[in-house]
């Protein structure tokens, strides 16, 4: 599944995402969805995401 629709992301699901800061490296962090932050259905580098760590990142993979 893809982390660019909304519909396949929900709240407490294990996700990789890609931080700000780790776009050029392409660095994954491993986390669980706290809150969905793009508001939108469908975006291209990922739908934006808080882990419960906080952390703040665009979705690259569903676990």
């Amino acid at each position: 599944m893809s982390g660019n629709k909304r519909e396949n992301i929900k709240i407490g699901k294990k996700v990789m995402v890609v931080q700000k800061n780790d776009q050029r490296s392409g660095k994954l962090t491993e986390g669980i969805v706290q809150r969905i932050l793009t508001n939108s259905q469908n975006h291209p580098h990922g739908i934006k995401v808080m882990l419960e760590s906080g952390i703040v990142g665009r979705v690259k993979e569903l676990i």
